[in-house]
């Protein structure tokens, strides 16, 4: 099993969860600087997608320079697609792989990706089969010009890799999966056991299956059976699902003896609950939410402005007139708006 950087984290891992829609570069590069989480994920990208040749895809793997290991992840139901796209992580500089076996979406599903591969244990398999053998692949010299990827999919990595000067030593990247407990039924033993045959470096499970969506309670006790059966390998396991704080999290690690946890929505405009911090400053969270936004600018030029909105209103709670301030923020349309409101509403503090 390749292990890269999974073997020096320190355990109970507490990381940053993959959230389509939310974990995109600006808002790593917040988590990293302010709440320093033992590793990162990108939001869920197509394999599919990029070997048909969309480039704008691969903004999705956009991420600034740090020592938090930063894991690509993917989705999507064809093999092959999953081996070319080993490669691309690889020239793009990324610590490892994770591939979604838990998305809910029912678009992804009936593609039979994301959750839907729950319903194809075999196919679940070979996708992870193909990833490792892409990534050795890679890390053993083969070129990635050679995969007959669309040219404007080869041109972006090359040209990415050179701006960001990123090395062409060749490590093979460990390759992780995220995943449920189940379809339409709880299944956790069974479908643990088989991606364990494979041995992916770590599972990640949300305590849900894709029928309950997010609805409900997370179910611990069966993360905790899928624990169980990855102890009696060299995978680690992290449960996911209805974790509101560090604290929380630390606790249900105990209780359930994984090896740790990925922090989703409780880090939505909080990205100082990975350091445990209490009070925070008002001045502080609304400068921080300017900075976002700035980040986002610069890391993602061709993103969509308007969604940096709900990440201004994630910052907005918990002092005096939040939301007040939150309704002026969700209506902002450039950096400038966003910096006079912050500077108005700081400015009445003093």
């Amino acid at each position: 099993m390749n292990q890269g950087f999974w073997k020096d984290l320190i355990k109970p891992i507490i990381g940053l969860a993959p959230m389509d829609g939310v974990t995109d570069a600006a808002c790593r590069f917040i988590a990293d600087k302010y709440g320093k989480p033992d590793l990162l994920f990108t939001e869920f990208t197509s394999v599919e997608g990029i070997v048909h040749g969309a480039d704008k895809l691969l903004d999705a793997f956009i991420y600034h320079k740090s020592d938090t290991p930063t894991v690509a992840q993917i989705f999507g139901a064809d093999p092959e697609a999953f081996y070319k796209v080993a490669f691309i992580l690889g020239e793009m500089g990324f610590d490892g792989i994770d591939i979604n076996m838990g998305c809910p979406d029912h678009n992804v599903a009936k593609k039979g990706g994301g959750a839907g591969l729950i319903l194809t244990p075999k196919l679940a398999q070979e996708i992870i089969k193909r990833t490792q053998e892409g990534t050795r692949d890679w890390g053993e010299g083969k070129d990635i010009k050679r995969l007959g990827l669309p040219d404007q999919i080869t041109d972006y990595v090359v040209k990415y890799k050179e701006t960001r000067k990123i090395s062409d030593l060749k490590n093979p990247l460990p390759v992780s999966v995220k995943t449920r407990i189940g379809f339409d039924k709880i299944v956790t033993e069974e479908w643990i056991a088989n991606l364990l045959e494979v041995e992916p470096v770590n599972i990640t499970v949300h305590g849900r299956t894709l029928a309950q969506l997010y609805s409900g309670e997370a179910n611990w006790e069966e993360i905790g059976k899928a624990a169980e059966l990855a102890h009696k390998t060299q995978t680690t396991l992290l449960g996911n699902g209805d974790l509101k704080s560090l604290e929380d999290a630390r606790e249900r690690v105990i209780k359930y003896n994984t090896d740790g946890a990925l922090i989703g929505r409780a880090a939505w405009g909080n990205p100082w609950m990975f350091q445990s911090i209490p009070g925070l400053d008002t001045t502080l969270r609304l400068k921080t939410a300017l900075e976002h936004c700035q980040e986002f600018v610069r890391l993602l030029p061709r993103g969509h402005f308007l969604s940096i909105r709900k990440h201004l209103a994630w910052y907005c709670k918990g002092f005096d007139n939040a939301s007040d301030v939150r309704a002026k923020l969700t209506r902002v349309s450039t950096v400038e708006d966003i910096r006079h409101i912050v500077e108005e509403y700081i400015g009445s503090l003093n």
